[in-house]
């Protein structure tokens, strides 16, 4: 499949069906600051991994999990005025801040390595909130050229291989509008040293903005939250 193609086939309420036939799914109701939304998502991510996919590029269904990050990466979303800025989403998953960024005003595409994600995200945008989600498969090693640039830029728990350290910057600088800024939620994950120092020599400003708790059950996070912007 091109990657460069908006994926826009099923949608609404077949699409929704379509992926209850094809996984084994749940329902998570997942908090966001005020507000819960209801998210489709495969039971367990174990189910989807398939030896030809880690084969060729180590690649594992990370997307199919709700991760504390985008979680809290979602509350912050809530809190920020879209008013019809263009945003671009990197790393989508099931769609939490795909949600969020919508429910804030923002013009959101979203994006990601697996068109398995784009089309939970596309099914739980439609589920919570009645609308569609633009969408596309994105490889950070082979961004399109024709993607244009947007006033916010934003993604969660995408630090964890240090490869990703050093496309990340790249992909920010080729996709950030003069004046935009990125957030990047991340829990602690070996890259972002890394990702920090290959921002700086890009001549991207990255600072940490805020670090925020996570509390669900037995799991305990602190998730830090980076802004990122054109160095001046």
């Amino acid at each position: 499949m091109n990657d460069r193609r908006v994926a826009q086939t099923l949608e609404g309420d077949a699409l929704v069906a379509s992926l209850e036939r094809r996984f084994r799914t749940v329902i998570v109701d997942v908090v966001v600051g005020d507000r819960s939304y209801s998210i489709l998502k495969p039971a367990n991510a174990d189910d989807l991994i398939r030896e030809e996919d880690f084969v060729k590029d180590e690649r594992l269904p990370y997307w199919a999990d709700v991760w504390p990050s985008s979680t809290i990466l979602a509350a912050r979303l809530l809190e920020r005025e879209g008013a019809g800025m263009t945003a671009l989403e990197l790393g989508c998953g099931v769609g939490l801040c795909a949600i969020a960024a919508k429910t804030a005003g923002f013009q959101v595409l979203s994006t990601d390595y697996y068109e398995d994600a784009l089309e939970f995200t596309r099914a739980n945008v439609f589920r919570n909130l009645g609308k569609d989600a633009r969408t596309m498969l994105f490889d950070w090693r082979h961004p399109p050229g024709n993607l244009g640039r947007y006033e916010f830029v934003f993604a969660s728990d995408v630090l964890y291989e240090l490869e990703y350290a050093n496309l990340l910057p790249r992909i920010l600088d080729q996709m950030l509008a003069d004046g935009g800024s990125a957030l990047i939620a991340d829990p602690g994950r070996v890259a972002v040293p890394q990702f920090l120092n290959a921002c700086g020599e890009i001549g991207l400003a990255a600072t940490k903005d805020e670090t925020r708790p996570f509390v669900s059950g037995e799991i305990r996070q602190r998730i830090d939250i980076y802004s990122i912007t054109r160095a001046h």
